[in-house]
């Protein structure tokens, strides 16, 4: 089988398409699933460009994104059966309640071998059902960036209908939440430096849209008639999280998620206590949360917005298109091209759609 891999040294020129021995024989709680479909995150970036994590063992296969039909199953196994279609979750141990060390310590892509490989092998216990309405591609921007949205959403932020939500420019993180807030009955303020980006976002459901300029924050507070917003899913990171800080009404609360403009900002900490602003981080989410997350998106019949589609040959192309920042929603990876429905390889998908019943 084919798998890429991170040898001797990070760097996406070191990102080798590489042949390896097909796993047989599952263990007795395991299953060997025939991948179909991946998607790239940012993290993925980082960690093949190393700087994610500067100690990550290699050799390495990337990415933590996938969707697959289950082809054999262990002895022991009970929750598939072959002909499954099933994603890995992000972090295998981490099945529910809080997070720990341990759980936190089993994400796919590093430290454990990720998912850009014809096959993979994965205890049942880190496996979720996908809805069965999306496509492959579709199916596979599911793990992270929407288990991450709805974590920020739904289970540290309680979002109710009558909320307001404030997104951050046309990422996958940021669109799953615009559409899981726009499911919610929530209203959704959304921000983007790309006027195209903008009224896409629009498109989408975005009950308003801003122009990331400096002083954003202010904006969102005159929109909201000088209530602020009650849930900011952060992704930029220290160059936003001070308007972030002016966006957010009082008993609002932040999920800090990404740090695209850097890791280290300078805060006014009487914003957050005399306001009783909650700051909370997250990585992801539990399996719970998936399935929790899943039953959501077939009811409303939320379909993931997907930028564009490369077949597994072009992996570097797709890593280096991610990189340049322009993309609007995830980037994907096609390994079975017969199945594929959303988009062709190398070129723009389809455009961005949410249904509702």
């Amino acid at each position: 089988m084919k798998a890429y891999e991170l040898q001797h040294d990070f760097g996406l020129e070191n990102l080798k398409l590489v042949d390896r021995p097909e796993p047989r024989n599952p263990g007795p709680g395991d299953v060997l699933i025939k991948v179909k479909a991946v998607s790239l995150n940012y993290r993925d970036l980082m960690t093949v460009d190393g700087t994610y994590n500067t100690k990550q063992p290699l050799p390495l296969t990337p990415c933590s994104d996938a969707v697959g039909e289950v082809v054999e199953i262990g002895s022991e196994v009970s929750r598939f059966k072959v002909g499954d279609r099933v994603s890995p979750i992000f972090c295998q141990r981490w099945i529910s309640g809080k997070p720990t060390r341990e759980k936190l310590r089993s994400s796919l892509g590093g430290p454990l071998q990720g998912t850009l490989s014809e096959i993979m092998v994965v205890n049942e216990k880190g496996l979720v059902a996908v809805p069965e309405y999306l496509t492959d591609e579709e199916a596979a921007t599911l793990p992270c960036a929407a288990v991450t949205a709805w974590n920020a959403l739904v289970e540290q932020g309680g979002v109710k209908s009558d909320d307001t939500v404030l997104v951050q420019g046309g990422g996958g993180v940021s669109l799953f939440a615009l559409q899981i807030a726009k499911a919610a009955g929530a209203k959704v303020i959304a921000i983007s430096a790309s006027e195209e980006k903008l009224e896409r976002l629009s498109k989408l459901g975005a009950d308003e849209v801003l122009k990331r300029t400096p002083g954003w924050g202010g904006q969102v507070k005159t929109l909201t008639q000088g209530d602020g917003v009650d849930v900011i899913v952060e992704v930029g990171g220290a160059e936003s999280i001070g308007e972030s800080l002016q966006a957010v009404g009082i008993g609002g609360i932040i999920v800090l998620i990404g740090v695209a403009s850097g890791g280290l900002a300078q805060v006014r900490l009487p914003a957050i206590f005399m306001r009783y602003v909650r700051m909370q981080g997250i990585v992801v989410g539990s399996r719970e949360m998936f399935e929790d997350m899943g039953q959501l998106f077939e009811q409303a019949r939320i379909h993931p917005v997907i930028d564009r589609v490369f077949d597994f040959d072009q992996a570097l192309e797709a890593f280096h298109h991610f990189a340049k920042g322009s993309h609007f929603g995830k980037v994907c990876l096609r390994l079975s091209p017969q199945d594929a429905a959303a988009g062709s390889p190398g070129r723009e998908g389809s455009e961005p759609r949410m249904r509702t019943k």
